[in-house]
């Protein structure tokens, strides 16, 4: 595969909308905006449109461990979000991503360009980018065949 088609995946991504949230919400707002989209994360968006966090489903089920009695429709989004966030540049190749995604056992990270988030890679879209190269590739080696 040559870079351009590598970059596709990159490009598919940053022309869909991202939904994003800010810090100063309630889990309770991200809960909603989760289950409404069906997503697993939310990047966390500050007043200067700057990506400051992500909010995931793990950082909620952390926090309700920690204390089940949390109340989410009072508990603000940046006292659990994860603010040291792992991104990546709109240069970044599907095997690149996977990589980064099992070393730091994440499934989502954000696109960012100058910390302003261009758009936000989920395990499922680099999946769906490996089986789409496996199928191109096995349709040339049976071309190659017949």
């Amino acid at each position: 595969m040559n870079s351009n088609n590598e970059n596709s995946l990159i490009s598919q991504l940053l022309n869909r909308d991202v939904i994003s949230i800010h810090p100063n919400k309630t889990v309770f707002n991200a809960i909603k905006l989760l289950t409404e989209n069906n997503i697993g994360a939310l990047p966390v968006i500050n007043d200067n449109t700057e990506l400051c966090g992500i909010i995931s489903e793990r950082d909620i089920i952390r926090s309700m461990s920690q204390d089940i009695g949390t109340n989410f429709k009072k508990c603000l989004i940046n006292s659990i979000m994860t603010s040291n966030v792992i991104t990546i540049s709109n240069n970044a190749i599907s095997e690149d991503i996977m990589d980064i995604m099992t070393k730091n056992k994440i499934r989502h990270i954000p696109i960012v360009e100058n910390k302003l988030l261009m758009g936000i890679v989920s395990i499922g879209d680099v999946v769906k980018r490996l089986l789409e190269k496996f199928n191109l590739e096995n349709q040339h080696l049976k071309s190659w065949l017949y």
